[in-house]
């Protein structure tokens, strides 16, 4: 068994108590296998349920491609999985699906991408076998691919045009410059035009090798008979190349980004360090960015009314350099931005409190809980947590949140928050760079203070 170093949070809603929680940890643990089928490493989550979750997950993510090429994997993969196969057509494709009520579909992350599979266990066999045939035979029709490369141009239009992506984009690109994480894996308008069928096809048939994938299965199906269909569909895949890894990006100094956009509300992000998930000192990090929010909440919007929903987070989703987060859109920059800042600084000084920590724990316990109720947000759950070191993580999140103390989080959030990297997309002449303010630098003196 693998040494236990990684942990993760799924979101979700309320069950019973903490022990009932405790005790399925334990129950669906033994429920979890790991195997190997011809050199490709397989997650197996047994149940009841009559529906069968399946993915398969290619590591890399935007590391597998140039910033000139963003938004390639994404294409090929969707173009794979809507073209109809070498042996059906699109259409006699969608239909033999849609027929046995299945759902395949893709998606592409920072880190990763993944092909996945939704089925009735009744119909099982052909769902796997349609899938399989998507994935290793796909057609790359040429009328397919101008349709579809005219709506991921749409898309990425439309997601220029909105603030708050444009706004996740624009943070990405001034804290990562120069980085993976720079890329944006569903494309841009300038960069879809330019990839060519040939170039998609090339991309495709060098991206599915054993060392850069894993499977996912979840639901009532046995080791036997996931074995036998992984190592009849693909075997014959190559050993392919591990995907690079990127030294982590450390945010030690401020990079501030203004873009000036003449909006009624402006949005903000400011970014910080954060742990990785290779140790408890990550879901105390996760733990203490939710209390953060929840404090912003009541300062900005209950006491001030400067925003709707003025937000902090851990990046759970990603893998290689993970970062925490601060969020407003607001009418008020410069107001909004200290209130932010002043909230850090009293908990880098003044720390948390007992009652704000046992009361998180009861939330990110139920959320967790309610978030593994479908067979696909299991498979997701454990996909995320082995890419990020280990499986078991996700299986036993109940007790490493038990296991926080209220000096864990305190630790975390004067380790990580000293700096602040922000963003702005708004009205240019409502803020200068003196209002982005950092929390100060903690010293055993001014601690004591």
């Amino acid at each position: 068994m693998k040494k236990f170093k990684k942990y993760i949070l799924v979101p979700v809603v309320l069950f019973a108590s903490v022990f009932v929680m405790q005790a399925q940890t334990s129950s669906v643990e033994a429920n979890v296998k790991e195997f190997d089928v011809n050199g490709i490493q397989v997650l197996l989550k047994s149940s009841p349920k009559e529906v069968v979750s399946v993915s398969l997950y290619i590591k890399g993510g935007t590391a597998n491609y140039s910033k000139e090429q963003e938004g390639i994997e994404n294409f090929a993969l969707n173009l794979a999985l809507s073209g109809g196969t070498t042996s059906m057509d699109k259409i006699a494709f969608s239909n033999a699906v849609n027929k046995i009520g299945a759902r395949i579909g893709a998606n592409s992350d920072y880190d990763f991408s993944r092909i996945n599979l939704t089925c009735v266990k009744q119909f099982w066999d052909d769902s796997w076998n349609l899938y399989a045939d998507a994935i290793l035979n796909p057609a790359f029709d040429e009328e397919e691919y101008t349709l579809l490369k005219a709506k991921l141009i749409a898309a990425a239009k439309q997601t220029a045009s909105n603030p708050d992506n444009q706004l996740r984009n624009l943070a990405m690109a001034n804290v990562f410059k120069g980085k993976n994480y720079e890329k944006i894996a569903n494309g841009t308008e300038t960069s879809i035009p330019k990839i060519t069928l040939d170039n998609l096809k090339d991309y495709y048939k060098n991206l599915l090798g054993k060392k850069r994938i894993f499977i996912v299965v979840a639901g009532a199906v046995s080791q036997k008979d996931i074995t036998s269909k992984i190592a009849a569909s693909f075997a014959s895949l190559p050993e392919g190349t591990s995907p690079k890894v990127e030294e982590p990006t450390q945010i030690t100094e401020a990079t501030n980004f203004i873009e000036d956009r003449d909006i009624a509300t402006n949005y903000i992000r400011g970014y910080m360090m954060a742990p990785k998930m290779d140790s408890k000192e990550g879901v105390a990090m996760m733990i203490a960015m939710s209390i953060l929010r929840d404090r912003l909440f009541v300062e900005i919007r209950t006491k001030r009314g400067l925003s709707y929903a003025p937000s902090s987070f851990y990046a759970t989703g990603i893998v290689n350099s993970p970062y925490n987060a601060v969020y407003v859109s607001t009418i008020d920059p410069k107001a909004s931005i200290k209130v932010m800042v002043d909230e850090i600084d009293k908990l880098r000084s003044v720390g948390y409190t007992s009652k704000e920590l046992t009361d998180v724990k009861q939330s990110f316990l139920t959320t967790h809980y309610m978030g593994l109720e479908t067979m696909s947000s299991q498979s997701a759950n454990l996909g995320l947590s082995e890419l990020k070191g280990n499986w078991q993580m996700a299986e036993e999140f109940a007790n490493i949140v038990n296991d926080i103390t209220l000096e864990d989080i305190n630790s975390a959030i004067k380790e990580y928050s000293d700096v602040i990297s922000w963003t702005y997309l708004g009205k240019k002449d409502m803020i200068n760079e003196e209002d982005f303010l950092q929390p100060k630098k903690l010293t055993d003196q001014n601690i004591k203070d």
